[in-house]
């Protein structure tokens, strides 16, 4: 098991390939680890990630009140999405929020990823959906992403960027890639006539693949399939359910609608 400074090196690392890799512009982005069930190191507000070293990561508990960072270093400012995802999401120990171009560039045209073009991404993403904007550092967007977070392992930011999680730092950042190096397959793809994309068989066997290596996260293929139409991978809806007290018309409405639009009439 990784000690404390371990893990901070390891931040330290994670923000120079995000830094290398042209997901973060100057100061943007954060992420954090979570290290015991109230406590959790995250990247300070005010710095690049390229350029961090150890003593830059402050410690916080499970409301992002301060109980550790050296002089001059502040938690970031977005802590209060990654503590609603810790929250929410048991399994997690690690959430990492960036700007990758391609993936933020569906996020502001307000386009989610949820195409089945390439097995890998199917497999180990499933969609990735749209959480609706919120004005960063409040608590409009923890509130905009806990509906997504029972069944998705990563979400588009709305005009903002992408959010991704997993069971400890690396997997959360290596979703990131996959998020990234998808849309920008997508993008190259609908310039070149638009991409194939995989039969509704065609990702069930993806799926089958996916559960017997045991992968963890939330996933489609782990879920009651068609159960509702909203977790599918090839529906491009939402994690939206009818709200409680919605009456049977309104229901049947909504449902209607998401049918037709799949039909395209």
């Amino acid at each position: 098991m990784q000690n404390e400074y371990e893990i901070k090196k390891m931040m330290c690392e994670i923000g120079k390939r995000i830094y290398a890799r042209n997901m973060v512009a100057a100061n943007d982005g954060n992420f954090s680890v979570k290290i015991s069930s109230n406590e959790f190191l995250c990247t300070p507000t005010g710095v690049s990630k390229g350029f961090m070293t150890p003593e830059y990561i402050c410690k916080v508990d499970a409301k992002g009140n301060v109980i550790q960072a050296n002089k001059g270093y502040k938690p970031s400012s977005e802590i209060k999405m990654h503590m609603r995802v810790y929250e929410k999401r048991p399994d997690v120990n690690a959430v990492v929020h960036a700007h990758p171009s391609f993936a933020t560039s569906f996020a502001i045209a307000g386009i989610p990823l949820t195409q089945p073009i390439m097995p890998e991404a199917v497999i180990t993403l499933g969609c990735v959906p749209i959480a609706e904007y919120g004005t960063p550092s409040t608590m409009e967007i923890p509130d905009n992403i806990e509906k997504y977070l029972p069944y998705y392992d990563a979400v588009l930011l709305e005009s903002h960027g992408a959010l991704t999680w997993g069971g400890d730092l690396l997997s959360a950042y290596y979703k990131m890639e996959s998020v990234e190096f998808y849309a920008e397959l997508l993008y190259k793809s609908k310039m070149l006539g638009g991409p194939k994309e995989f039969d509704k068989a065609t990702v069930e066997k993806l799926y089958e693949i996916r559960r017997k290596m045991g992968i963890s996260g939330k996933h489609p293929a782990d879920m009651c399939l068609n159960k509702t139409g909203l977790n599918c991978h090839n529906c491009g809806n939402k994690a939206t359910e009818p709200k409680e007290g919605d009456d049977l018309s309104y229901i049947v409405e909504s449902v209607t609608k998401k049918v037709l639009e799949q039909m395209k009439l």
